[in-house]
């Protein structure tokens, strides 16, 4: 990410001398071209991105980190007063039919109607996010995307992900039990956290950031999807040095919103899923994980086989 941090710089220099409209502390980004990005370090063709870190050791040192026989859940209750945005969530109850047999059984069933892949605690695959019609390792969009899903990079790829999980408290680390809103979380924030924690992240590790905002979830969801503190671009390309599996966050989109610089969108986005094979778990649950103090865990998270699929609602546990 040496070039792509070159890019910035000159950019955000070169608007600041014209004037633009890019305010002096916004960072700005821009996508590396498929030559720097592709084919991925994983391999030309490669779908599974940083899913390749799984394996027997990845396993047994998150095994390791089970100490006291503790859970925790981290996702949130899907509903459909839940916050949603411009997506689509309903349930509607089946029952089956009328008692039958003398010991007069019945049974009941549901209609989900949803977005599953992009609703509640969310885990975003490669095919979520473009650069333009380039996905992933380059593949392009117009050769894999059919009606029924794409034909590759679906959710059904990733299987399960099982390993060690950190927990970045910035909420702590400020005193506060809720960042402000649209707070840039920066790199020297996350350091700083894991330093006052004692824990140094490891390539492979599932890195959540508590922001506070998950509180939001049932008590104010217009509050929860209008904008939200997350990290900013450097400190993206700091996690991206550190080599992480998965990304997770307690707010809307991992990264904070509204983007700084108003031209850029969702550059957190593009950054891990599409260069660098990253992948985010959105909306998590995360205050009880926090209140905890449990900073250090085994991270268990198995997206559904929807084949195709852009992502899947998840269901994460920390056990510890």
């Amino acid at each position: 990410m040496r070039f792509a941090a070159l890019v910035v710089a000159a950019a955000a220099a070169l608007v600041l001398l014209l004037g633009g409209a890019v305010p002096a502390t916004a960072q700005s980004w821009s996508p590396p071209s498929p030559d720097e990005r592709c084919p991925s370090k994983w391999g030309a063709g490669d779908e599974r991105g940083a899913a390749n870190h799984m394996g027997p050791a990845t396993l047994l040192k998150a095994a390791r980190l089970i100490q006291a026989g503790r859970m925790i859940e981290l996702g949130q209750v899907l509903r459909s007063s839940m916050p949603l945005g411009n997506r689509h969530f309903d349930l509607y109850m089946k029952p089956t039919g009328p008692p039958v047999g003398s010991n007069r059984r019945a049974s009941n069933e549901e209609l989900v109607v949803a977005e599953m892949g992009q609703v509640g605690t969310q885990f975003d695959a490669f095919p979520h996010q473009t650069i333009g019609d380039s996905l992933y390792n380059c593949f392009d969009q117009n050769e894999v995307m059919t009606r029924s899903g794409f034909t590759r990079l679906g959710v059904e790829n990733v299987g399960t992900l099982m390993t060690r999980g950190v927990l970045i408290d910035v909420a702590a680390l400020k005193g506060v039990d809720m960042l402000p809103d649209r707070y840039e979380i920066t790199a020297e924030d996350l350091q700083q956290a894991l330093d006052r924690q004692g824990v140094a992240l490891e390539p492979g590790d599932a890195v959540l950031i508590h922001t506070g905002w998950g509180v939001l979830w049932d008590s104010d969801g217009e509050r929860f999807m209008a904008g939200n503190p997350g990290i900013g671009v450097a400190a993206g390309e700091w996690l991206v040095e550190q080599d992480p599996m998965l990304l997770g966050a307690d707010n809307q989109p991992i990264e904070v919103s509204p983007t700084p610089d108003p031209d850029v969108s969702l550059p957190i986005h593009q950054m891990m899923l599409v260069v660098n094979g990253i992948y985010l778990v959105e909306r998590m649950r995360l205050d009880e994980l926090a209140a905890a103090g449990v900073h250090e865990f085994a991270f268990v998270v198995q997206p559904l086989k929807l084949e195709g699929a852009t992502g899947s609602t998840v269901a994460p546990v920390a056990i510890y």
